[in-house]
């Protein structure tokens, strides 16, 4: 278990995954065509010691290669967590006396895992005016808007049920104290704002920014709503997360952080923010959005800054899309038990396509599970769904295309549905909503219309391969 950023830190220096930067550099567009050379070619960890017109180190590129990622939540494999969560939730171990108590030492160990309030933390051991220009804050993109804090933790209260929700939204710097706060219309962070508006009160917003790996990650995970962030920390830690209650609000902050910006949004007013060069590679545009009034900013006496730097992929992001991609697999599973594997390309952005392999077990099957996962959580921003039968790897790209460009039929298998979209989507005609596309790529049957016969696929027998195999040198290769 990481205590903190730096402790994750000091884990990747001693791995050599982490390149110290003592030269001086500008956090506006320099950094950004550093850090963007050195994700595209899988390059390490970026600590830059020496940001001009900032006394605060700044970390880059943390989670950019599947390494360093497996090694942020402490594990051998993505697949290691998605396994955990899907131990968790297999019903068959509440079935007889000794799988009940099994299931009763699983459940122990949950409660270890929920959020612990102390009363110190080393994220107030300064505490002091908000003053965001001391801190080497990007501006990533020619065409951005202004600088951006790219990696904030937002922490918010519902008001009617006193729950605690983290995301993570994108501020904009407007000045020392004031910055914009980009939360879309289908966010939670959202849905709280709006129920302020209709009480008619300020919202208290406190913003965390460089916490342990695990609760980084925690805040962009498109979790139920059932679901706290902090208790996913804490599960993905093995260990509870400490929170301690801000200076100025009344709301708990990962004690861990290495700043604490608090204050509140203002219900009456909106300011324009953007663009913003997002991780679609292409600038989000201008539009209004709520304003975080800064009152206090609290941190460690020697703290890093953390940053990221999106834009066209892939780019550390990328690694962030693919640990929820795998962790994910066995909530949809529970859903669509008929899934074997899914993958979302880095060039789909997240969730603009998804290629899914499926059991196939009756006429129809393929577009049931489209029309199943574009009805589930994030997934309805998916604008492109391909269904593969179970034997296709969909992270094999050059055989899913191979399945697509020569199984369909585009009458037959090509679904075209309308549906909500991603804020980010630029290519809809209207906002927020547009068309989406399935593509049924599974061999056809006569149930579906098929019927002429279908050929197989062409496969060397496996005697032959193993005599190869055993012969390859002799072959002079």
């Amino acid at each position: 278990m990481y205590k903190d950023l730096q402790d994750f830190v000091r884990v990747l220096e001693q791995k050599s995954l982490l390149k110290r930067i003592k030269v001086e550099v500008d956090s506006e567009l320099e950094v950004t065509e550093i850090v963007d050379r050195v994700v595209k070619s899988g390059g390490p960890a970026l600590l830059f010691e020496n940001v001009k017109g900032s006394e605060f180190p700044l970390l880059v590129n943390a989670f950019g290669t599947y390494e360093r990622m497996n090694l942020a939540l402490e594990v051998e494999s993505l697949d290691d967590v998605a396994k955990e969560i899907e131990d968790l939730i297999d019903i068959s171990n509440y079935i007889g006396l000794f799988n009940k108590i099994r299931s009763a030492t699983r459940l122990a160990k949950i409660a270890k895992i929920f959020p612990k309030k102390v009363k110190q933390g080393a994220c107030q051991e300064i505490v002091e005016e908000p003053d965001l220009s001391r801190l080497p804050i990007l501006k990533c993109w020619p065409g951005d808007g202004g600088k951006f804090i790219t990696l904030p933790l937002v922490i918010t209260k519902d008001p009617e049920t006193g729950t605690q929700n983290m995301g993570m939204y994108r501020l904009q710097v407007y000045d020392e104290k004031t910055t914009g706060i980009h939360w879309h219309l289908h966010k939670d962070g959202s849905e709280i704002y709006e129920k302020y508006k209709k009480l008619g009160k300020k919202m208290p917003v406190s913003v965390a920014l460089g916490c342990d790996p695990a609760t980084i990650y925690a805040s962009t995970a498109p979790l139920p709503k059932e679901i706290d962030e902090m208790i996913f920390a804490g599960f993905l830690r093995k260990a509870p997360l400490e929170l301690v209650k801000c200076k100025t609000n009344d709301i708990y902050v990962p004690a861990n952080a290495e700043f604490i910006l608090e204050g509140y949004v203002d219900i009456d007013e909106l300011r324009e923010e953007g663009p913003f060069g997002d991780h679609t590679g292409y600038y989000s545009i201008k539009d209004l959005y709520p304003v975080f009034h800064l009152t206090c900013m609290t941190r460690k006496k020697n703290p890093i800054y953390p940053a990221t730097v999106v834009g066209k992929p892939p780019m550390e992001d990328c690694f962030l899309g693919k640990a929820t991609e795998r962790i994910f697999l066995p909530l949809l599973k529970i859903q669509c038990p008929e899934i074997v594997d899914i993958n979302f390309p880095l060039e789909g952005v997240f969730h603009n396509c998804v290629i899914v392999s499926i059991k196939k077990r009756y006429p129809g099957h393929a577009k049931k599970v489209m029309h199943a996962l574009w009805g589930m959580g994030q997934m309805m921003y998916t604008k492109l769904i391909i269904v593969v039968d179970e034997h296709v790897d969909p992270k094999d790209l050059s055989t899913v295309a191979w399945k697509v460009f020569n199984n369909i039929d585009a009458r037959r298998d090509v679904v075209i549905v309308d549906g909500p979209l991603d804020a980010l989507d630029h290519a809809s005609p209207l906002k927020h909503y547009g068309s989406k596309m399935g593509i049924d790529a599974t061999k056809k049957w006569k149930e579906e219309g098929y019927e002429r016969e279908w050929p197989d696929d062409i496969v060397m027998d496996p005697k032959i391969k193993e005599l190869v195999d055993r012969r390859w040198k002799e072959y002079g290769f």
